[in-house]
């Protein structure tokens, strides 16, 4: 989850030896019944992110395929960050037209003055009292997909399947670790060895990732679920950042036949590609990590005409909503700019 300026994704320490991602300082939930105080409510909150942020994509893929747009707005801040971290500069004013703040560190100091952790998206805001709710960017898009039942759209789909919910946690967590932070923590890496395992952690979990997906369609089950979603967002970054920011150069995404496909296929479901912004994507990386790329040069590549190009997969069956339906066109004002499509 995207934070401070140092690091630009995650709350994170970056140590003399190694890289550790800290956990979110503001945990609190909004749920159903409201028992950490915050109940479901339409219109109550704003979401605020970062369309370059990882962490902060899985919430914006769950809020438009559930169909919660209306119920939750959104805040979109500017992908490059000054010395008080996300701020709102894309809006008339610089200030967001619902919260009326310039930066987001103002909604943490409402909530606790001096707090901890940096500013990070993904952050769920209480609109009356301009207070910080929750930064938890793990528990959020589960939270979404089932304390929110109430305020999805009608054929949402279930990315959360009760049945499925071990499987779904023992996928993404290991996920996670290899796959979301691990190129992180190879990006960031102080030391050799540190690197050296964060890099063979990546492409250990890429290898069996694939060979996972080779005959089936999605992560587990027949359709969607939290585990694509999060599979997805860093796979989208890859070529364009990871692969040479992050030093995680075995090979590209585009040459590995099955997740090249995969991504692609994700790529092209409505709620997925419409959300990614590569010019977003590759401006905040390169020019907010000086410590990685301190020439702040944004690279011209990849090409990235492939993203929209047939990948086959429907061969392997599956239902990408279940029993339900894709989302409708993109919201109005929400859409991405031209500059970060393909």
């Amino acid at each position: 989850m995207g934070d401070t300026k140092s690091t630009g994704e995650g709350n994170s320490a970056l140590g003399k030896k190694s890289f550790k991602r800290s956990k979110s300082h503001f945990a609190d939930r909004v749920t159903a019944d409201g028992r950490d105080g915050w109940p479901v409510a339409a219109g109550r909150y704003r979401l605020v992110v970062s369309r370059a942020c990882p962490w902060a994509s899985r919430a914006v893929i769950s809020r438009r395929l559930l169909g919660l747009e209306e119920a939750l707005p959104m805040a979109v801040t500017d992908p490059i960050q000054d010395d008080r971290s996300w701020r709102f500069t894309l809006d008339p004013g610089g200030r967001d037209p619902v919260l009326g703040i310039r930066y987001l560190a103002e909604a943490y100091e409402a909530r606790e003055p001096g707090a901890p952790g940096g500013v990070s998206v993904p952050a769920v805001v209480d609109v009356a009292s301009g207070r910080l709710v929750t930064n938890d960017y793990q528990q959020l898009t589960l939270d979404l997909a089932t304390e929110w039942r109430d305020l999805h759209r009608e054929g949402a789909p279930d990315l959360y399947p009760e049945g499925l919910r071990d499987e779904i946690d023992e996928v993404v967590e290991e996920v996670y670790e290899d796959v979301n932070n691990g190129v992180y923590r190879a990006g960031f890496a102080t030391g050799q060895e540190e690197y050296e395992a964060a890099y063979e952690g990546v492409f250990r979990r890429l290898e069996l990732l694939s060979g996972r997906l080779a005959e089936r369609r999605y992560l587990v089950g027949d359709t969607i679920t939290e585990a694509d979603i999060r599979l997805f967002t860093t796979l989208v970054r890859f070529d364009a950042v990871y692969h040479g920011h992050f030093k995680c150069n075995r090979h590209k995404l585009t040459e590995d036949p099955v997740l090249w496909a995969y991504a692609r296929d994700l790529y092209q479901t409505p709620g997925f590609g419409d959300t990614v912004d590569f010019d977003h994507i590759k401006r905040h990386y390169y020019q907010v990590h000086e410590g990685i790329n301190p020439t702040r040069i944004v690279p011209l590549g990849p090409d990235l005409s492939g993203w929209l190009t047939s990948h086959g997969r429907e061969e392997l069956g599956g239902r990408p909503f279940g029993d339900g339906s894709p989302p409708g066109p993109v919201r109005e004002g929400e859409e991405v700019p031209a500059a970060g499509r393909p």
